[in-house]
């Protein structure tokens, strides 16, 4: 059986959880033969819990301790769940919250940890006798040089984290009908919590979770000056999209840190992502590659930002702006 650990903040759902349930689709194999179970955790998530049903069977893990996130009370909760059903594998989403969480969940049941998978090769059916045999996780190394596949060792339940991007929400598979959403039972010591969540950090009003954007316009090096950051900001307008920029422009405090794409920044995948005057540097490549469509503007037909483009257009991103901006607004 495949445990999918969804993320949710405040009755809504992460997209980044149907990703990875498009990922445990794809492990449990077109026959279907693992069953699929998804565990949300919260208070009050029946809402949402009825929304995963969808996609499978649902267990929903509500407590007042688990209002806020708290690394503690987490792990806490997910451990009895993953003992009680006992899968095989256990995905969650590559976020901030799971990367807070997930080591040491695995570490307190002494299981294989394999995080910010791109990619699963065989199925959960795949092998004989020892649980997920013949099963590999492709995952990025040195800044995405090189992709490892890795096969957890040990005993079941091995623990993996999907890269937000890697597979698409939209291709998750719906069943005819939804499943049933049981309530787990759990007991949270809160005499073991160490830390006591506060209203979560915000540096800015205007903030913005980029992985859960539709369509960014990110800009790069070609833009020049800071001054010409607003021709990308009337661009990122008229699709009605978020502003994203490369490394270079976030550490010239051309844009703040939290719009910055790539191996330091976000990982992204929206339906689309226009690069404007983005050479295309691999740092800066795997952090956007899973969007859906790429649209690349560039002087320079040799940009490594082309290979993974779908559409590309070689030119100057000041005369192409402009013009796309006339014809959006028109």
């Amino acid at each position: 059986m495949i445990l999918v650990i969804a993320e949710q903040k405040d009755g809504k759902l992460n997209r980044a959880s149907l990703e990875t349930i498009t990922a445990a689709q794809q492990l449990a194999g077109s026959s279907g033969a693992a069953p699929i179970t998804i565990a949300v955790a919260g208070q009050n998530v029946g809402p949402v819990a009825s929304e995963l049903a969808n996609y499978g069977e649902v267990i929903a893990i509500d407590h007042a301790a688990l209002a806020q996130y708290s690394p503690d009370a987490f792990v806490q909760a997910f451990q009895q769940v993953v003992t009680q059903v006992s899968p095989t594998f256990v995905l969650l989403p590559h976020t901030y919250q799971t990367r807070d969480f997930s080591p040491a969940l695995a570490t307190r049941m002494d299981r294989a940890l394999v995080t910010d998978v791109i990619s699963v090769r065989g199925t959960h059916s795949a092998g004989s006798g020892q649980a997920g045999a013949g099963v590999s996780f492709s995952r990025p190394m040195f800044q995405g040089k090189m992709t490892a596949d890795v096969q957890p060792q040990g005993s079941a339940p091995h623990f993996i984290t999907i890269q937000i991007g890697a597979f698409r929400a939209d291709a998750a598979t719906k069943a005819a009908s939804a499943s049933s959403v049981s309530s787990a039972t759990i007991t949270i010591d809160e005499s073991q919590l160490r830390q006591r969540p506060e209203a979560p950090f915000q540096e800015a009003k205007a903030a913005v979770d980029l992985s859960q954007a539709e369509r960014i316009v990110s800009v790069g090096r070609g833009i020049k000056s800071q001054e010409n950051i607003a021709v990308a900001e009337q661009l990122a307008k008229a699709f009605g999209a978020e502003l994203a920029a490369s490394r270079p422009i976030c550490d010239n405090g051309w844009l703040p840190m939290e719009r910055q794409i790539g191996s330091s920044g976000q990982t992204v995948a929206p339906k689309l992502y226009v690069a404007l005057g983005i050479s295309g540097a691999i740092q800066h490549l795997v952090g956007m590659k899973g969007s859906r469509t790429i649209v690349a503007i560039n002087k320079d037909a040799e940009a490594p930002i082309f290979e993974v483009a779908d559409y590309g257009v070689q030119g100057d991103l000041f005369e192409l702006a402009p013009a796309i901006i006339a014809e959006l607004q028109k």
